[in-house]
């Protein structure tokens, strides 16, 4: 709060940052903290369904004139609980609270969700984590949220636990397309079968993989078609193998809270092995249109529009070529990207992969990509 003098006496007006803070575990919480308001959940991928749960904790916490509170967890619960059982993640926690910040959210509290954490009876997640660390005065949460060991607790149990602490407990009804119930695990479903235009839908963005930079194999910009090959961070949601037209966001650090805006780049997206050159690794390759430059080392993110085809195997350079032109044609139209002069500054050299093609030099997404 800061006061401001009018020519009527003073006037107290709340200003919140421009950034969400990010605290790591309860022990972050400030000595000084008051009441607030507070959701809990995963919330990976952050769609449209999570957003109708933050976006009611936001407006109680406005009304209230208290911060907006997003607990989550990492890992994902599900590798601690049954290791090796790790999701597609869906956004990375740089990202996540990058879209918790465009919703309003005043701090998110990232918990390490640990072995002896997930043993935690919903009692005592209440009091140690609800009550003692963040004095809560309202909890959000979805009408499904479960909690505590072995998923004890639920919308019932914390607001009993509620009227005995002094907090208010709201369940917001899941958010339903027709038959449909939006949720992490159909955008996952979606992303795994190439189906980016339905999971953008559910999220209300573009599906994106974050990752950085590296060398490829080198044939790209001989051909023409000059690919940055990205390497996603661990146990990203990679969609199918296939072409896609889509954006290449590249700007600011992952670990930068400030810094200049993100540019956003028209992008022919490979996702494949390069069958033509006999390639066996999964790669995401990203030809950025009408952009010369070099991106290695780059932390970027790749985002799917818009699915063109499936990966092919051709049998001369010259039919990739031709393919390749017309996925570069099919991406302008799709993203309304007119043909412009080259941007220096940008993705990769003559030494990164290029898709489906064939003998020696291929272009960037062709082959296995574009």
């Amino acid at each position: 709060m800061i006061s401001v003098r009018t020519t009527t006496g003073w006037l107290s007006i709340r200003i919140r940052l421009r950034v969400v803070l990010r605290w790591r575990g309860i022990e972050s919480v400030p000595p000084a903290w008051g009441r607030c308001v507070v959701t809990i959940g995963v919330f990976d991928g952050v769609h449209r369904g999570h957003q109708q749960i933050i976006g009611h904790a936001v407006q109680s916490a406005r009304r209230a004139d208290q911060p907006a509170v997003v607990v989550t967890f990492d890992p994902h619960p599900s590798e601690v609980v049954r290791p090796g059982s790790h999701p597609p993640v869906l956004t990375t926690q740089r990202y996540k609270a990058e879209l918790l910040d465009e919703m309003g959210v005043d701090v998110m509290c990232v918990v390490p969700f640990t072995l002896d954490f997930s043993r935690l009876s919903p009692d005592a997640f209440v009091h140690e984590v609800l009550v003692e660390a963040l004095h809560a005065s309202d909890v959000v949460i979805g009408e499904n949220f479960r909690y505590g060991h072995r998923a004890a607790g639920d919308v019932a149990t914390l607001r009993r636990e509620g009227r005995m602490f002094g907090f208010a407990t709201e369940g917001v009804p899941l958010l339903r397309d027709g038959d449909l119930t939006i949720s992490s695990t159909y955008v996952r479903t979606c992303v795994a079968g190439g189906e980016v235009s339905a999971a953008a839908q559910a999220m209300g963005r573009p599906h994106r993989v974050e990752g950085v930079i590296v060398r490829g194999d080198g044939r790209g910009r001989a051909i023409g078609f000059p690919t940055a090959n990205v390497e996603p961070v661990p146990h990203a949601a990679i969609p199918a193998d296939g072409v896609y037209a889509g954006w290449l966001v590249r700007g600011r650090e992952p670990h930068h809270v400030l810094g200049p805006e993100p540019v956003r780049g028209p992008a022919a997206i490979s996702v494949g092995t390069n069958p033509t050159f006999e390639g066996r690794a999964r790669r995401v390759e990203a030809y950025l249109l009408d952009f010369d430059g070099d991106l290695y080392g780059d932390h970027v993110a790749v985002e799917f529009t818009a699915r063109l085809r499936d990966m092919q195997r051709f049998g001369r350079v010259e039919d990739l070529l031709a393919r390749m032109h017309g996925d570069v044609a099919r991406t302008r139209e799709l993203l309304d990207a007119p043909s412009g002069p080259p941007a220096s500054g940008s993705p990769a050299d003559s030494s990164l992969p290029c898709p489906e093609g064939t003998a020696e030099p291929t272009p960037g997404p062709g082959s296995s990509p574009v």
